[in-house]
């Protein structure tokens, strides 16, 4: 009896052994000094940059130029990923500090993605764009659980593809006749991350990143404290695509406009910031003010007085019923995420911005804008596009009914499940309705007729539109 109790600690004492040699713990877990390069997720993510990668980087080498620069950040980005997964596999899970400090390397890049989006407009704005947007996909890996805020790493994958192929599609309407190496890159560029890294996603990381138990705890940067005498620190940055910190109610932060004003009023210290007016600061005693306005004091108050009557940008959901989005100028981030089917969206008075609206809703209307970009997954009832000037809408879902009346320049994406909308124009010039033609991405583009022909016969009017044929 105690012969083969012997035996068998002696052989419990060797696998032990055996294992711990092999650089595994009693507890079955990675060591922290052991290699993980050979994990099978990794080298799978090497198999993605060697499969997708590799193809934008050929269509970029073609190129050159900004295409090639903003391509070489995109590949650096995920060659960042790559070590970040390295690293989680021997590391502790942090907190949300934690996090940030861990993820600052990808962001750094995505940051330098996004500077060249700003600034002068450059002719491959959509390219840059395209690339810049992408990457937010990556953020998947900064997925903790679902209270964290976040979609889980597939969907989020998915979701963040969306608003960059808005301007990946208009590469290939723009290039599809020109230039077939940017049409190349914009397809090997969706196929990085549809299917490619959606696919690796959902094969290794379904609920996002496995941290190790047992292995090294994730540093945190301390704030380092000025020394005494330094002037103030300069005002924070942007926020970055990780932030640890949550939104300042409005209730704690200082008040502002008319709220100040009521403040100040209510503390009884009224007239202190008050300055005395001496009599040389009288109008009447000034001797460089006239009677005579000149021409750019009038351009100054018509442009200020026009402002003013725009109003304050909206982006808000309005008795739980309607979201308004009004007067966004310059805004190329906007998304509307929380959102359902009982629920219309409105749109007016915005310019050179887009928004992306994720999720099925009732109702769309855009009315008022000029090259305002629109896109949204499912509307049940209808997307109407009124009194507007050089707009683009995508349909990534169905959409049943899309009308477009007293409109200059628009153009229609629609998705395979959206070719059986019924278009309704008028007195609008200028629509193009683009439909995807082929496997690859490719797209036919359609312009519907402006001009019709009115013929009386048999008792009735025929009307036809004009065909125009070339010699």
């Amino acid at each position: 009896m105690e012969a083969k109790l012997m035996e068998r600690l002696e052989a419990a004492v060797a696998r032990l052994e055996a294992l711990s040699a092999g650089g595994i713990s009693e507890r079955g877990l990675p060591e922290v000094g052991v290699d993980v390069s050979s994990d099978p997720s990794i080298l799978a993510f090497d198999d993605l940059m060697a499969d997708y990668a590799a193809r934008v980087s050929a269509a970029a080498e073609k190129i050159g130029g900004q295409v090639l620069d903003v391509t070489k950040l995109v590949l650096d980005a995920f060659s960042v990923q790559k070590k970040l997964l390295i690293e989680i596999k021997k590391t502790q899970k942090p907190d949300m500090a934690g996090l940030v400090e861990f993820l600052k390397p990808l962001n750094e890049v995505i940051l330098k993605v996004n500077a060249m989006t700003e600034g002068r407009r450059s002719d491959f704005f959509n390219h840059l764009k395209g690339a810049g947007d992408g990457l937010s996909a990556l953020a998947w890996i900064a997925y903790t659980g679902k209270d964290c805020g976040m979609s889980m790493p597939i969907a989020h994958v998915e979701e963040s593809w969306q608003m960059a192929e808005f301007y990946n599609n208009k590469v290939l309407v723009e290039y599809r006749n020109k230039d077939q190496n940017h049409v190349e890159w914009a397809k090997a560029l969706k196929e990085l991350y549809l299917p490619g890294l959606r696919d690796y996603v959902k094969s290794h990381y379904p609920l996002g990143p496995v941290w190790s138990a047992s292995g090294k705890k994730a540093s945190s940067a301390p704030p380092k404290a000025p020394p005494p005498g330094a002037p103030a620190p300069p005002p924070p940055p942007p926020a970055s695509l990780f932030s640890s910190e949550p939104p300042q109610p409005s209730s704690s932060q200082p008040k502002q406009g008319m709220s100040a004003v009521f403040q100040e009023i209510s503390s009884g210290n009224v007239s202190s910031g008050l300055k005395k007016v001496t009599a040389d600061m009288k109008s009447k005693n000034r001797a460089d003010r006239t009677g005579v306005v000149t021409a750019s004091e009038k351009e100054t108050r018509s442009s200020s007085s026009s402002f003013s009557k725009a109003g304050p940008p909206k982006l808000e959901l309005q008795m739980g019923r309607k979201w308004a989005v009004e007067n966004q100028i310059g805004r190329k981030n906007l998304v509307i995420d929380d959102c359902d089917a009982k629920q219309s969206v409105y749109i007016y008075g915005c310019k050179d911005s887009v928004l992306q609206i994720q999720g099925k809703v009732n109702n769309i209307t855009i009315d008022k804008c000029t090259k305002m970009g629109v896109v949204f997954k499912d509307v049940v009832a209808a997307c109407e596009v009124v009194n507007c000037n050089g707009v683009e809408v995508q349909c990534q879902g169905s959409a049943p009914t899309i009308s477009v009346d007293n409109t200059s320049g628009c153009q229609l994406y629609l998705s395979k499940d959206s070719l059986g909308a019924s278009i309704t124009t008028a007195k609008s010039s200028e629509i193009n309705v683009l439909v995807p033609t082929g496997p690859d991405g490719d797209w036919g583009e359609h312009s519907l007729p402006q001009q019709y022909i009115h013929a009386f016969k048999d008792g009735q009017f025929e009307t036809t539109p004009v065909s125009h044929s070339g010699a």
